[in-house]
């Protein structure tokens, strides 16, 4: 009880600058952190996330709490029924704080364009969050929640983790099951339904990892964060970013090297997606061959460039590069962003790391390690 007031009251006090939530839901949350309690003095555990204060982002539906995408057309809409994500939370006793802030429709890498605002990046309210996710983001490198629950269609949970300096990732394509979002509504193109997937948040590796066992009912992925595998890792050698954004991932890849991974050259399949979703079924069962023959893993940034200020970005919502991450989308694989520093100007950089789809372990474990020995877990963008 005493945590979820404590993320009640922080998004009290840092919401009103960072716009990261569209609904706070308060009262349901408090009564839910009082029944998990109980339940536990009771010895009735459901496991890790029981009486953990969670958000899910807005385009996911809550049943009784309104559900919008950001989007005027929703403002007022609210569902009766709970995503199938949304329920597993639930199911294992997760509390669920309110609902984050998102870039309209999904339609943005920026979080600028909502009917409830525009979010503010933590570190810095000048600079973009990023998106879709951007609420989702800002609430978690705040400490105003613990993780969250967010969609992946180009990059939309992996960009603003980055921009915000926590851990975003996305499984492998249906890994975690996605209906429910804006349940009911106008069918999505085929384009979003094979590019869209379920993603989680979290300033931790292993945080994620918990998310995404509840989610999927295993705890095979908190199990194996500290397997001995040595997976074959390849570092992007084909890319055209900013100086600041390849030094921090120089870095990067310096230090997985050092943790005893095989590193080598890699091309990262930035330009071969095929036109539209005419041949996604064939491009994904060809790509552990023709992308993961000789490795297991990729390493890039997970954007070109470094975080745009809002001046910059305001007329243009795609102004934070999915260049590097659509790819991951397209090929259904399973992708992270973990932190790998700060630009010149103290925002965070994201290292992305890639893996064959249904490899997700070899992904958070590699993640889970670099996150260790890395020093960016120890700086937060407020007290």
């Amino acid at each position: 009880m005493e945590f979820v007031s404590a993320c009640l009251q922080r998004i009290e006090n840092l919401d009103p600058q960072l716009n990261a939530f569209i609904t706070v839901a308060a009262e349901s949350a408090a009564e839910a952190a009082r029944t998990a309690e109980a339940e536990i003095e009771h010895g009735k555990w459901r496991g890790f996330l029981h009486g953990v204060p969670l958000a899910v982002k807005d385009f996911y539906d809550t049943a009784g709490i309104r559900t919008t995408a950001g989007a005027e057309q929703f403002r007022d809409r609210v569902p009766n029924v709970d995503a199938a994500a949304v329920r597993r939370l639930k199911d294992a006793g997760a509390i669920i704080v309110g609902k984050t802030n998102m870039h309209a429709l999904g339609m943005g890498t920026t979080g600028l364009q909502s009917a409830f605002g525009p979010v503010k990046n933590p570190w810095n309210p000048d600079y973009i969050a990023g998106g879709s996710s951007s609420g989702s983001a800002a609430a978690v490198a705040s400490g105003m929640c613990c993780a969250t629950l967010d969609t992946d269609a180009i990059g939309s949970c992996r960009l603003p983790a980055a921009c915000c300096g926590v851990v975003g990732f996305k499984g492998t394509y249906s890994l975690i099951e996605t209906s429910g979002i804006l349940g009911g509504e106008q069918p999505p193109s085929d384009e979003i339904l094979w590019l869209s997937h379920a993603g989680v948040m979290a300033r931790k590796v292993e945080d994620v990892a918990h998310v995404l066992d509840a989610l999927v009912g295993s705890t095979s992925f908190v199990d194996g964060l500290n397997q001995e595998a040595i997976p074959r890792i390849g570092a992007a050698n084909n890319l055209a970013a900013d100086t600041e954004v390849l030094e921090a991932f120089e870095q990067a890849v310096e230090t997985i090297g050092a943790l005893g991974y095989p590193v080598t050259g890699a091309a990262a399949p930035l330009t071969e997606l095929g036109k539209g979703v005419r041949n996604i079924e064939r491009d994904r069962e060809a790509v552990a061959d023709r992308r993961f023959g000789h490795i297991d893993l990729l390493l890039l940034p997970t954007a070109p460039n470094t975080t745009p200020p809002i001046k910059e970005a305001e007329n243009n919502p795609l102004a934070m590069s999915a260049e590097y991450t659509m790819f991951a989308n397209y090929f259904g694989s399973p992708a992270i962003s973990v932190p790998c520093g700060f630009d010149r100007r103290g925002l965070p950089l994201g290292l992305q790391i890639v893996g064959r789809p249904w490899d997700d372990q070899s992904v958070l474990q590699v993640a889970h390690r670099y996150q260790s020995a890395s020093a960016c877990i120890e700086r937060r963008p407020v007290p």
